[in-house]
């Protein structure tokens, strides 16, 4: 018998087998049955069997208290690790998030954050999702201050805590009164988020419109140390506390295209990026693309931009040629290319990507297309990415690079984009991002970046401007939470 057929045939092997199909359909009575007939027979399992085990005991609902059926499975899951700790097999991270799971579902965050500790004395360390039975847990019994220090535990171990975290913890401390942990969180979602989901604006309007933030702020405050506050993090917030005393008007609202508030008139502003965040960006997307990409390609582009560049735009040649038609539009590329060189500063044509089939064969057999990419490669402004490359590359590093518009409506949202993080992205993308959108005849219309940031905004007055998801501003307006009160300093 061949080695892979033994270790398919083993009864580890089996075991395992069987139990993650237990594990795809939920069956909870069959796997527990496997695990007695396992140990019966003196088959030794390891941590995969003992984690599939806890994760069926884990119920996927809220019990009551009366659910007894569900208790004992509970208690059947802490048994089932206490005899992985008899049978010395070592837990690892999902163990202990499984244990977390159970102790929330028996309504003990208190055991499930100890879980979590116990993880780092094993040398494990935790994920945001081995926090979420505690956090969630001790904000459902509204225990505010232990939800913090779960917060605080994360924060201390390098887990960042996302949206729906930050919005649990604003949820408690509104309803405790907390303000100071209300601004904290708002200010936190500000930097996390680019616009609340619906559940956190929901949670944020009824903040503003409770008694306890119709009383709590400053009547007179320091309007210098509110302008330094502003300079200093680059704009649209000051990081003062609450200014102002009185009721909140909460209204749902948009914007015009200057960033001009439709319902207070307030205009927002255009936060800045620090250009030593922007290097260290494009730094980035080169040693990516260059574990990604056949290395001598990518370092071919990266010399040829910095001989031929830089340049005042971008253009993903092959989302605009596909951009409103079944056929790809060589034409199309060129009227928007025409608009580029007449709004460039220094008149120049934009970078064009595009992939080297795209430059050979199809449409680019066609005279007149001919002449068009005969033209872009005597002005230095094509760039045909080799076979087997991903331009997304290309043309996201050279616009990054140039610190330059990049035209494309590519919603940069797939793993490739994931890989760059939810930080400086988001934001270097807002302001260089134009789109394209229909017009009536059939052509493409350019539409620049907004000339205001799309982010959680305190003035210097003490109003605020949330963004939610609700809306995209191309098709339809995004919605703003705007929540203003009568302003008190003179």
């Amino acid at each position: 018998m061949s080695k892979k057929k033994a270790r398919r045939e083993a009864p580890e092997m089996i075991l395992r087998v069987k139990l993650d199909l237990c594990s795809k359909d939920g069956n909870l009575t069959e796997a527990l049955c496997l695990y007695n007939e396992a140990r019966a027979n003196g088959v030794q399992l390891n941590v995969h069997h003992y984690n599939v085990l806890l994760y069926l005991c884990c119920p996927n609902r809220d019990l009551s208290k009366e659910d007894e059926g569900n208790l004992t499975m509970l208690d059947r899951g802490f048994e089932i690790f206490k005899q992985m700790g008899i049978d010395k097999v070592e837990p690892n991270e999902a163990t202990f998030t499984n244990l977390s799971r159970l102790a929330a579902a028996k309504e003990d965050p208190r055991l499930a954050f100890d879980l979590v500790k116990q993880m780092t004395e094993h040398g494990i360390v935790p994920k945001l999702r081995s926090y979420g039975p505690a956090l969630f847990g001790f904000c459902k019994k509204g225990m505010a201050d232990e939800a913090y220090e779960v917060d605080f535990h994360m924060r201390d171990n390098g887990v960042l805590p996302e949206e729906t975290e930050l919005t649990a913890l604003l949820r408690v401390s509104s309803e405790f009164k907390k303000e100071g942990k209300v601004y904290e969180m708002i200010h936190r979602l500000r930097t996390t988020v680019r616009q609340v989901s619906e559940e956190t604006a929901a949670t944020i309007t009824d903040w503003f419109k409770s008694k306890i933030a119709s009383e709590i702020g400053e009547e007179k405050w320091d309007m210098e140390k509110v302008r330094k506050g502003f300079l200093e993090g680059g704009g649209g917030w000051h990081g003062q506390g609450w200014l102002g005393k009185g009721d909140w008007r909460v209204v749902r609202t948009t914007m015009d295209e200057s960033g001009v508030c439709r319902s207070c008139g307030e205009k927002l502003v255009c936060i800045d990026i620090d250009p030593k965040e922007t290097e260290k960006f494009a730094e980035l997307l080169a040693t990516l693309a260059s574990q990604k990409e056949a290395r001598t390609n990518f370092a071919k582009f990266q010399e040829w931009l910095q001989r031929q560049g830089p340049f005042d735009a971008v253009v993903d040649g092959a989302n605009l040629g596909l951009a409103n038609k079944h056929t790809f539009s060589f034409s199309q590329i060129a009227r928007v290319v025409n608009e580029l060189r007449q709004i460039s500063p220094s008149k120049k044509l934009p970078l064009i990507i595009l992939h080297q089939g795209r430059v050979s064969g199809g449409p680019a057999q066609n005279p007149n297309n001919k002449r068009l990419l005969e033209s872009w490669k005597k002005g230095g402004s094509l760039y045909a990415t080799p076979q087997g490359s991903n331009d997304d590359w290309y043309w996201l590093y050279a616009a990054v690079s140039c610190k330059c518009l990049l035209v494309t409506n590519d919603e940069m949202r797939d793993h490739l984009f994931n890989l760059l993080g939810n930080n400086f992205f988001p934001r270097w993308k807002e302001k260089h991002q134009a789109r394209l959108k229909p017009s009536g005849d059939g052509l493409l219309t350019l539409h620049m970046p907004p000339p205001y940031s799309h982010v959680i905004q305190e003035s210097k007055q003490g109003n605020w401007h949330i963004p939610t998801v609700t809306g995209d501003d191309l098709e339809t307006p995004r919605q703003w939470i705007c929540a203003t009160r009568t302003r008190l300093h003179e």
